[in-house]
């Protein structure tokens, strides 16, 4: 099961599988995102160099998705060839012959507002727009998380601290996200763009990693109170 099968939300194109053994598969899931964290550390220490302006590229987010779905699909790293359906959600993605325009308007968005939106409103744009496009035929939640993270650590100027990171939160306790982004979704449709839920729970989460960190650095057993993301899914 891969970490966006949980029944909600998910989407997979028919495509010749590498990997037919469901422990390799899991296995070399668990491997792939180890690998995609360690990743998204690296562009995070590449493009925090003051000398350095970073730009959001589409082939950075293609790049994360090769990671995450290397030796899983035959289409990691690129987008999807076709149309694809959400298990239960009203959304239906775009046309497969938008998805590259789209991608490159989702980077231009975050490029343009850089110096004027805060870190938690650019995350949580990308975390809603990259799953409302759904660019990819799989991974598209795990790629989503990674570029939003990305996003998170880059504006706020380096590799956040601690170890409950707001990637590992949400996939621990998927079900708020899955309504902030189908909030998200709803608001679109009707002319809006309103992702306040999407970036509540980037606030939330974060505030938790950060507690955690602070919590262990300081040797406190206490548990810092934090804003509730939601009940365990």
């Amino acid at each position: 099961m891969s970490d966006d099968d949980d029944g909600r939300r998910h989407s997979r194109a028919d495509e010749p599988e590498i990997v037919r053994d469901p422990e390799a598969v899991a296995r070399r899931e668990v491997d792939n995102g180890l690998r995609q964290f360690d990743h998204v550390v690296e562009l995070v220490k590449e493009w925090v160099e003051p000398e350095r302006t970073f730009k959001l590229r589409p082939s950075m987010i293609q790049a994360l998705h090769r990671t995450a779905l290397d030796g899983l699909s035959t289409f990691a790293g690129n987008w999807r060839p076709a149309g694809v359906a959400i298990k239960q959600s009203k959304h239906v993605p775009p046309g497969a012959h938008l998805v590259a325009q789209l991608v490159e308007e989702m980077c231009d968005y975050v490029n343009d507002n850089w110096n004027g939106k805060p870190a938690a409103h650019l995350s949580a744009y990308v975390l809603w727009r990259l799953n409302w496009i759904h660019p990819f035929s799989d991974g598209n939640g795990r790629t989503s998380r990674a570029v939003s993270y990305l996003i998170l650590c880059i504006k706020s100027g380096n590799v956040l601290p601690g170890d409950n990171t707001v990637p590992a939160q949400i996939k621990a306790n998927m079900a708020p996200y899955y309504d902030a982004l189908e909030r998200a979704d709803e608001r679109w449709e009707q002319g809006k763009l309103d992702i306040s839920d999407v970036e509540e729970l980037v606030s939330a989460t974060l505030a938790t990693q950060l507690a955690d960190y602070h919590r262990k650095a300081t040797g406190n057993t206490v548990p810092t109170s934090t804003m509730q993301t939601g009940s365990e899914s």
